[in-house]
């Protein structure tokens, strides 16, 4: 598969498009199962985990419901390190099983100072699906219940993620290449 161009970088193809959607099957068979006769709320953290949430939505056998959040931490290929919520979830979640979409895990910050606030409201459960951990990036370890992949501390491109606003469209996931 072709390499792809962002703002100047070359990114390769590190996951292809039939193996994401395949791991995304996977997890949404697992939260079918163990959510059977429930009725969870799924919240997509925005805008990376869209495509993810979308794909996911699609494959559940369940009735669920979605909301999204907007929390920002990425400028260019860089952890901020600061977490700005730009939309807020206007959901209520006492006593509600609630699940976190999120695209990647990488500091695990985002996370971690978005959670306490999830749990001041109560909810019976709160789980987390990513699509993506880098464990080698991880600062702040937290559980991930449906993890589809473990990759390599690099950065990626594509199936939702991007490069200052670029690469979001692709189907597959792309690594930064190598300077060669």
């Amino acid at each position: 598969m072709p390499a792809i161009k962002l703002h100047g970088k070359t990114f390769n193809t590190y996951l292809p498009e039939q193996q994401i959607q395949e791991k995304v099957k996977q997890i949404a068979d697992e939260l079918s199962s163990d959510y059977k006769d429930k009725r969870p709320l799924f919240i997509a953290i925005l805008n990376g985990s869209f495509m993810f949430a979308a794909d996911l939505f699609k494959y559940l056998a369940i009735d669920a419901e979605i909301s999204f959040i907007k929390l920002v931490s990425y400028k260019g290929m860089k952890s901020s390190g600061n977490v700005i919520t730009s939309i807020g979830l206007e959901m209520e979640l006492f006593n509600r099983e609630v699940v976190i979409i999120e695209d990647i895990v990488d500091t695990g910050k985002t996370l971690h100072e978005f959670l306490p606030k999830l749990n001041h409201q109560q909810p019976r459960s709160l789980k987390i699906a990513a699509l993506l951990h880098k464990p080698e990036a991880t600062q702040y370890p937290l559980k991930i219940d449906y993890l589809g992949f473990s990759i390599p501390n690099k950065f990626v491109v594509g199936y939702g993620l991007d490069y200052d606003g670029l690469g979001r469209n692709y189907k597959d996931i792309y690594q930064l290449a190598e300077a060669s």
